[in-house]
């Protein structure tokens, strides 16, 4: 049997040949789709691909020996999310600044989708990776990989990677993440100084890197007020706007409603207005409505019909940020030896007292 390329070099369509002990042809057929192979012989092909971490290059034909792709992949999680938007043209204004352009795609906080998207940003020879991490795996793998494996050095290569907004255990990558604990417990302070002590809390999925740390936070300045969360007002899971606002409405449809709420982000801060906006304009619900605290900000949030207040940060900043961290790693740049985790500030910022 064949031995492996070199660690840091991407195995050739050669080498998955020799390792199944085919042709380059049949490989190539297989990879194609698998007319006319045997299903044997098609096993022994992807069984190599998987062994060697073979990735297809899609660029083979239009780059010339030894020229670098230009390309920048990046990977977020919400396509829908405004907040990405912004993310991704800090992220192309850096790339810019050096000569580079930047490809984007969707995981959906699906670790599947992401290894795949990743896998197809390396055949597409990117010089560099900036993944906002998912957070969950929601479908079902046909391997034994751990999560977070398709971020490996083992399956990169010398492709240099960036983490933006969140961490993912056992990667040794630069990281560019918020104040997500301290900015939490500065929005629920805000709340408790107020006089509030039954306050609601809207998250996304516990497994979210941002949302463990942002209820950690909310948790961290109840504790300092002699309080604990109630399970009762606790609705995490929330990816999207309409579960956010059917999260909402169970709130406040309780005995003991909220009197407040703290938002992890801003998905669920525009669906717990949605769900108030709607009871105002029906008239249903209680008297007063809970005044809101949210993490991030977004458009039109000055229209807010209850109080609000939003924990504010430059997600362009964010998305240069990760940018200036990559191309350190790039030739030309620093080389920095050990990871780095810079860490951003965020405020308060108060839209409606």
């Amino acid at each position: 049997m064949s031995l492996p390329p070199p660690a840091g070099r991407q195995p050739t369509i050669k080498e998955v040949a020799r390792r199944a002990e085919v042709s380059p042809m049949t490989v190539s057929r297989t990879l194609a789709g698998g007319s006319g192979v045997r299903p044997d012989l098609q096993e022994r092909v992807l069984a190599a691909v998987r062994e060697l971490g073979y990735h297809r290059n899609e660029n083979a034909r239009s780059l010339r020996p030894g020229q670098a792709s230009g390309l920048i992949g990046v990977a977020i999680t919400n396509l829908a999310n405004p907040y990405y938007g912004t993310f991704c043209l800090g992220v192309e204004e850096v790339a810019t600044q050096h000569g580079r352009r930047i490809i984007l795609g969707n995981t959906g906080e699906d670790q599947a989708r992401e290894r795949q998207l990743v896998a197809d940003f390396i055949g597409r020879q990117v010089e560099g990776l900036v993944v906002v991490p998912s957070g969950r795996d929601t479908e079902e793998s046909d391997d034994d990989s751990p999560k977070g494996d398709q971020l490996s050095g083992e399956h990169l290569g010398r492709v240099p990677l960036v983490l933006a907004s969140r961490q993912v255990p056992g990667i040794g990558a630069d990281t560019v993440v918020l104040d997500d604990i301290g900015g939490a417990r500065q929005g629920t302070e805000r709340l408790l100084t107020a006089g509030h002590r039954r306050i609601g809390y809207l998250g996304n999925a516990v497994s979210v890197f941002t949302g463990q740390r942002r209820y950690r936070g909310f948790e961290q300045a109840l504790a300092e007020h002699g309080l604990a969360a109630d399970p009762a007002l606790v609705q995490r899971d929330q990816q999207d706007v309409e579960s956010a606002r059917a999260a909402t409405a169970d709130l406040l449809d309780q005995p003991d409603s909220p009197t407040a709420i703290f938002s992890a982000n801003n998905r669920n801060t525009i669906g717990a207005l949605q769900e108030i906006s709607r009871r105002l304009r029906t008239g249903t619900g209680p008297g007063d409505f809970p005044a809101l605290v949210g993490f991030d900000s977004f458009e039109l949030a000055d229209l807010t019909p209850v109080p609000l207040t939003v924990i504010d940060h430059d997600a362009r900043q964010l998305g240069a940020e990760a940018a200036r961290l990559l191309f350190d790693r790039l030739p030309g740049g620093v080389q920095p030896e050990a990871p780095r985790t810079v860490e951003l500030p965020v405020t308060l910022r108060v839209i409606r007292q």
